[in-house]
């Protein structure tokens, strides 16, 4: 081969190259603009679904959401919300909505509150299955929609197989605890934890043993009372993590029983309950 005919050849090559990769480039940003503008689809079809045409205002002044910008494990993603105003019979919120965009089941949880019981913080923890924005949404008691929301990175979370023994999964399935402070008097606000051990299968989780898709069997509404009278339910689904914990305030001002009810996708339901003394802190 002679040296022009090489250099002819070398030219070529470079040329294709370049094509390639400019190609390559073109693909890239089609992709993106792609997924942009499905993003803002997927939450344009979420909203219709859940609000029609009512306008959603910003919520910065109403909710607070805390989540952290990229997830350390997208099975289990800790989220915060905070209510920036004080929950009183005149004016409290009456809904809160979580939605995750791009999860295959996007609205993750339902929380509603009776206006009886003040609360500031409520915290859970959820499965992300793709680059995603997170919405709270806050429905008061008129009717006004309030939103805020936070861009979580995380990948993978719907269908990431349960770390624990399916066997010692079963055994505990069902079982609820609350924590609470050891000290607190009537009429404080007690933050509080429900614990509920359930699988929380999401239906896109795959056994690598039997080579098929684990059954969806995941908990679907959960109640709290305190004395016979609601302190909140949640309706929830696939987007909640496995073995579910929520983190919730309360105002006691008597004492009396605190109970959860819970039901899941197969039926089975679930109860547990505390008796609360006024313990005071001394």
């Amino acid at each position: 081969m002679t040296a022009v005919s090489t250099m002819k050849r070398n030219g070529w090559l470079w040329k294709a190259g370049l094509k390639f990769t400019i190609s390559l480039m073109c693909m890239f940003v089609a992709v993106n603009t792609a997924w942009a503008n499905d993003d803002g689809n997927r939450w344009f079809q979420i909203k219709t679904s859940l609000f029609g045409d009512k306008n959603i205002q910003s919520g910065g002044e109403i909710l607070g959401l805390e989540t952290p910008g990229r997830a350390m494990d997208a099975a289990i993603v800790p989220i915060s919300i905070d209510s920036k105003i004080e929950q009183t019979p005149q004016r409290y919120i009456k809904s809160l909505y979580l939605v995750i965009d791009n999860n295959p089941s996007p609205v993750a949880a339902v929380f509603h509150f009776p206006g009886k019981h003040s609360w500031e913080t409520l915290s859970t923890r959820v499965r992300i299955n793709a680059y995603t924005d997170l919405r709270a949404i806050a429905e008061l008691n008129d009717g006004n929609l309030y939103m805020v929301n936070n861009y979580v990175k995380a990948s993978g979370g719907c269908s990431a197989p349960s770390l624990k023994d399916p066997a010692a999964a079963a055994a505990q399935l069902g079982k609820i605890k609350f924590r609470l402070p050891e000290d607190y008097n009537q009429g404080d606000l007690i933050p509080t934890q429900l614990m509920i051990k359930h699988p929380n299968n999401s239906g896109l989780q795959f056994d690598q043993v039997s080579r098929f898709y684990i059954p969806a069997d995941f908990i679907r509404t959960i109640q709290v009372t305190y004395n016979g009278d609601e302190v909140f339910t949640a309706d929830t689904d696939i987007s909640i993590s496995e073995d579910p914990n929520i983190r919730f305030g309360f105002t006691p001002n008597e004492t009396g029983v605190l109970e959860v009810h819970v039901k899941d996708s197969k039926g089975r339901t679930f109860s547990h309950s505390v008796d609360l003394q006024s313990n005071s802190k001394g």
